[in-house]
């Protein structure tokens, strides 16, 4: 069976290193465009982590918000400058750095 759930993830494993998505953003690649917060507890969730990359879920504005993994904001924005991502004035620069999915 093909979940919400299960399709949420399926996209997030599909963001390269390098981009990273919006909780909004997977929200509607995933047919529910009003289930960001939804989004937000399946990343802070995750049972498949690294494999399903919640590091690379942001909010819309660029901010890093909750990452459950050790080593908390800081951390996941250690991983995501790793992975090339890019940053201006504290947030990353989805103009920059934004995935595109399909």
């Amino acid at each position: 069976m093909n979940t919400f759930k299960n399709t949420v993830y399926r996209l997030t494993r599909a963001i390269p290193k390098g981009k990273v998505a919006t909780y909004g953003q997977l929200a509607r690649l995933a047919g529910r465009p009003k289930a960001a917060r939804m989004i937000g507890t399946f990343m802070r969730t995750n049972p498949d982590a690294p494999h399903t990359p919640c590091h690379r879920v942001v909010a819309s504005n660029g901010a890093l918000t909750g990452y459950s993994g050790k080593g908390g904001i800081q951390e996941k924005r250690t991983m995501l400058e790793v992975e090339g991502v890019h940053f201006n004035h504290g947030k990353v620069d989805l103009s920059r750095s934004l995935w595109i999915g399909s």
